[in-house]
C-alpha cells in the first residue's frame, strides 16, 4: 500500500492514529447482541415457496408459537413517498394469508433453549397452495403478469422520469449513438455478523430494551413503537458492537418488531440470532437491475446526450424508511456521473417481484450505474479508436461548481486530476507494451479505468427532495467536559466499524486543545445519545464531524472566555493547546481541567458571565458534497477457463481533508474488496420457482484474501466549502468504482475476441460463453 496524503498541519487532524475501537475487538472483548443471555429463544418458520396462499399452520401441542393471527393489533411496515408515482404497500410482521418470497417469516417459535426452539420450528407444518412466482423484473412488467400486490398496477411500485428541455433536438445532432445493455445480478451484503435481536422486559418500569444489530437505533425505536402502538419512552434501543452493516442493517427488520411485542407479552427476555442461510435468503438483497443506456456523441467524441431506461427489481416489499425508491431514484438522479452532459432523458422504475425485499447496500445504485456508464465510455473509445482515458478526458467535468442535468450541484472536485494521477501512477504507456507482448505469447492482460463521483454528507434537503415521509439528514452531538476534565461526545450517528469514534475525537481534540485519549464518544443507545439518523450513505464523518466541530467551537469559546477572566487577558490573546489555556507571548497558562472544575465548583467567580457546567450541543444539516476518484484494475484472463486473476488495483481518491489517513485508506480497501466481489463472484441465484440456489457460502462466494490484489492508494485533498470540516465522505467510494474498473479490464483483455461482457458478476461461465459465441477462440485451446 502506498498512501500519498498530505497532513493538515494541525495537531491531530491529518494524523494516522490507531483506532480506539480496535483493542476490545481484536482481544475478544467486544459486546455483540448474540452474546446476551435470554429466557426465551426465537426461531422463525419461513416460507419454502416464493408465492402462495397459506392454508393452515400446525404446531405440536404446547409449543410456544406466534402467527399473524396473534398480531392483528400491529400495523404493517409501510414506508411512504409522496412523489414518483409511488405505491405504498404494507408488509405484515408475519405473513398474513399469503407469502410473497422464499424465506418470508410465517410464524415465530419460542422456547427456553436455542436448540429446543430450532427443533420445534422444524416440526411446524405449513400448508401453502403455491401460485406462479415472478422472479425477474422484466417478466413482472409483461402484459398479463400476475400482481405481487393488487394495488401496484403492472407491478410498478415507483417510477421516475426526467427529460431535459430540447433533448430531442440535441439527440438528432449526434455523429454516432453508442448503446449498452447492462445487467447487475442480485447480491447480499453478507456482513460478518448476521442480524440479531434481544428484547428484555423490565417489570419494574414496563420498559423494553431492544439490543440489535442496527445502523439506525433512534429510527428503529420510532418505527417499532409506531407499529406496536407503544410510547417511545417505553422502548430503549441499543446497538452494541456491530460486525458490519453496509446498509443491510439500516432498514427495519420485521423480526425486531416481533421480539419487542413478544417480550411485552411474556414479560420476559427473548432473543433471536439469524443463521447464515436466513441471512442469504431472507435478509435484504440489493443491486438487481437492468440498465439500457445510450450515449449520443459528436464526431470528436464529446458526449452530447444520455438516454437511459432503468428497471430495478425491488423484491416483494418496500424497505423502511428509505422505501423501494432508493435504488431506482438514485440511479435516475446520478446516472450522468462525473461527465459533462447537458441533455438527459431517463425513465427509472422499481418493480415488485416474488423475491426478497431490496435495501441499500454500500454504494446503493452507483456501482451499477457507474459500471454501465463506464462500459459506454469504453465502447465509445473503441468506436473512435482512441484510448479510453482520452475519451474520458474529453468529457469529464472540470469547472466548478457544476450543476448537473438533474439539478445536482457539484462542489469543487478533481475529476480530471485524479484520472491523470492514476494514469501516471499505473504507467499506462508501459502497460500497453507489456500487454502486446503478452498477447503474442497467448496471455491476455487487461486494464480498466473507472472515474466516478460520490455524493456524500447530504442532509435533510436532499432526502426531502425525494418526497420521503421520513427525511433523514441532520446530526446532533452533545459535548460535555466533566469536572475531572474528561470529554464525552454523545452522537446520534451509530458507527459499526469505520473508525468514527477515533476521527471525531481528532476533530474535537484540535478545537479544544486536548489529547484525543481524554475524549470518549458515546453512541448507539437511545437513552444516552441524541436523536440522530445513524450511519449510512458516506455521511457520518461529514455530518457528525460537523456537529462535533460546532459543539467543540462553543466549548472553546467558553473556555477562552473563562481563561481570559482567570488569567486577566483578552480572549483574543488566549490559545488552547496541550491541555492548557495560554496567554500568547507570555508564560502565563492554566490547565483546561482547572477551568472546567471552576465551571462546576466556582462558577460564582465569573460574576454571572458564565453558565454553570461545560456542556454544549452542535447540530449540522448541510446540503452535501461530492467526493471523486479514479479506479484502475489490472487483470489477466485465462481464455481456456474464464478465470480472472486480479494483478493490481490502484485508486486515486479525492475526499477533501483527510482526518485520519489510516482510517480513510482502510475504508477504501474494504470498499474495493467488496467491489471486486461484486464484479467477479457474488450472486444470489433464484431458480424459476423462486427457490434460492445460493443459500450457503459454498454457493454465494464473497472474496477472500486470495482474490484481492495489492491496492495502491493516492489522495488529493480538494478542500470544500460545503463541509465545515473541509472533509468529504468516502465510505462507499471503493465499492462504487471497483466493479466498473474490473469489468472494463476484463473487456480490455478480451478485446482481440470482439466480445463484450456487460453483466456482473463476470463469472468464468459468462466469460467462457462470450468467448465461445465469438467464434474467435484459438483451435488449440483446452476448451475451445
Amino acid at each position: 500500500m502506498t498512501a500519498h496524503t498530505k497532513g493538515s498541519g494541525t495537531t491531530w487532524v491529518g494524523r494516522s492514529l490507531r483506532r480506539v475501537e480496535d483493542p476490545a475487538l481484536v482481544t475478544g472483548q467486544g459486546r455483540f447482541t448474540a452474546d446476551l443471555p435470554a429466557v426465551h429463544w426465537v426461531r422463525f418458520v419461513r416460507s419454502s415457496v416464493a408465492a402462495g396462499t397459506i392454508g393452515s399452520i400446525t404446531a405440536p401441542d404446547g409449543a410456544g408459537i406466534v402467527t399473524a393471527a396473534d398480531l392483528k393489533s400491529l400495523k404493517p411496515i409501510r414506508p411512504m413517498l409522496s412523489k414518483f408515482n409511488y405505491v405504498a404497500v404494507g408488509q405484515p410482521i408475519l405473513a398474513d394469508g399469503v407469502v410473497r418470497f422464499t424465506g418470508e417469516a410465517i410464524a415465530a417459535v419460542y422456547a427456553r433453549g436455542k436448540d429446543e426452539a430450532e427443533d420445534i420450528a422444524e416440526l411446524i407444518e405449513v400448508e401453502i397452495a403455491e401460485t406462479s412466482p415472478l422472479i425477474d423484473a422484466i417478466d413482472a412488467l409483461a402484459d398479463g403478469a400476475p400482481l405481487v400486490h393488487a394495488e401496484a398496477t403492472g407491478n410498478v411500485i415507483v417510477e421516475g422520469r426526467i427529460v431535459t428541455p430540447g433533448f430531442d433536438e440535441v439527440w438528432k445532432t449526434a455523429h454516432t449513438i453508442i448503446r449498452v445493455d447492462g445487467r447487475s445480478r442480485r447480491q447480499n451484503a453478507t456482513p460478518m455478523e448476521a442480524r440479531a435481536g434481544h428484547a428484555a422486559f423490565d417489570a419494574s418500569t414496563g420498559r423494553v430494551t431492544l439490543t440489535c444489530t442496527t445502523q439506525m437505533p433512534h429510527l428503529t425505536r420510532t418505527a417499532v413503537c409506531d407499529i406496536i402502538g407503544m410510547p417511545e419512552s417505553d422502548l430503549r434501543v441499543v446497538a452494541p458492537d456491530v460486525g458490519g452493516g453496509f446498509g443491510q442493517k439500516m432498514s427495519l427488520a420485521p423480526e425486531y418488531v416481533l421480539l419487542v411485542w413478544l417480550a411485552r407479552k411474556l414479560r420476559s427476555s427473548v432473543a433471536w440470532t439469524e443463521d447464515r442461510r436466513e441471512n442469504l435468503i431472507a435478509s435484504f438483497h440489493s443491486r438487481d437491475q437492468h440498465v439500457e443506456l445510450e450515449g449520443a456523441f459528436d464526431k470528436g467524441g464529446k458526449l452530447l446526450a444520455l438516454r437511459g431506461d432503468i428497471v430495478a427489481n425491488v423484491g416483494a416489499y418496500s424497505c423502511f424508511p428509505t422505501t423501494s425508491g432508493v435504488e431506482p431514484l438514485m440511479a435516475l438522479a446520478e446516472l450522468p456521473g462525473p461527465y459533462d452532459v447537458r441533455a438527459y432523458h431517463c425513465r427509472s422504475r422499481g418493480v415488485l417481484t416474488h423475491t426478497c425485499p431490496m435495501a441499500p447496500y454500500r454504494g446503493v445504485s452507483r456501482p451499477v450505474i457507474t459500471f454501465v456508464l463506464e462500459r459506454l465510455m469504453d465502447k465509445a473509445a473503441a468506436f473512435f479508436a482512441i484510448e479510453p482515458t482520452e475519451l474520458r478526458r474529453r468529457n469529464l467535468i472540470d469547472t466548478f461548481p457544476y450543476t448537473s442535468a438533474t439539478g445536482l450541484v457539484f462542489d469543487d472536485g478533481s475529476y480530471k486530476a485524479t484520472m491523470e494521477m492514476a494514469i501516471a501512477a499505473i504507467d499506462l504507456r508501459s502497460f500497453r507494451k507489456q500487454q502486446q507482448t503478452a498477447r503474442e505469447n497467448g496471455r491476455y492482460l487487461g486494464i480498466g479505468f473507472a472515474t466516478f463521483s460520490e455524493r456524500t454528507g447530504y442532509g435533510t434537503p436532499a432526502f426531502a427532495a425525494r418526497g420521503m415521509a421520513i427525511s433523514p439528514g441532520f446530526e446532533t452531538v452533545h459535548l460535555s467536559i466533566d469536572p475531572s476534565g474528561f470529554v464525552e461526545a454523545r452522537i446520534g450517528s451509530s458507527p459499526h466499524g469505520q473508525g468514527l469514534r477515533t476521527s471525531l475525537a481528532q476533530i474535537i481534540a484540535d478545537e479544544i486543545g486536548i489529547d484525543p485519549e481524554f475524549i470518549k464518544v458515546v453512541h448507539g443507545d437511545t437513552d444516552r445519545s441524541p436523536y440522530g439518523w445513524g450511519t449510512f450513505a458516506s455521511r457520518s464523518l461529514v455530518l457528525s464531524g460537523g456537529a462535533s466541530l460546532i459543539a467543540a467551537q462553543k466549548i472553546r469559546a467558553k473556555l477562552v472566555k473563562m481563561a481570559g477572566h482567570m488569567l486577566e487577558a483578552a480572549p483574543e490573546d488566549i490559545t488552547l493547546q496541550a491541555g492548557s489555556a495560554h496567554v500568547i507571548g507570555t508564560d502565563r497558562s492554566i490547565t483546561i481541567a482547572t477551568l472546567v472544575r471552576a465551571a462546576y465548583h466556582q462558577v460564582h467567580i465569573f460574576n454571572g458571565e458564565i453558565e454553570p457546567g461545560m456542556t454544549e450541543t452542535g447540530t449540522y444539516d448541510p446540503s452535501g458534497t461530492f467526493s471523486n476518484a479514479c479506479h484502475v484494475a489490472l487483470v489477466e484472463v485465462d481464455i481456456d477457463t474464464g478465470r480472472v486473476e486480479m494483478k493490481k488495483f490502484l485508486v486515486a481518491e479525492d475526499a477533501g481533508l483527510i482526518i485520519n489517513p489510516m482510517i480513510a485508506d482502510g475504508q477504501v480497501h474494504g470498499g474495493v474488496a467488496q467491489g471486486i466481489g461484486n464484479a467477479l463472484l457474488e450472486e444470489i441465484i433464484y431458480d424459476e420457482t423462486g427457490n434460492i440456489l445460493s443459500s450457503t457460502l459454498a454457493d454465494f462466494l464473497p472474496p477472500t484474501s486470495r482474490e484481492i490484489p495489492e491496492i495502491e492508494l493516492h489522495h488529493i485533498e480538494t478542500l470544500t466549502g460545503n463541509s465545515i470540516t473541509k472533509a468529504k465522505g468516502l465510505g462507499e467510494g471503493g465499492a462504487i468504482g471497483a466493479p466498473a474498473a474490473v469489468i472494463s479490464a476484463i473487456n480490455d483483455a478480451l478485446s482481440p475476441f470482439g466480445v463484450s461482457i456487460d453483466e456482473m458478476p463476470a463469472t468464468p461461465q459468462r466469460i467462457r460463453a462470450a468467448l465461445r459465441s465469438s467464434g474467435k477462440l484459438p483451435s488449440h485451446g483446452r476448451f475451445a
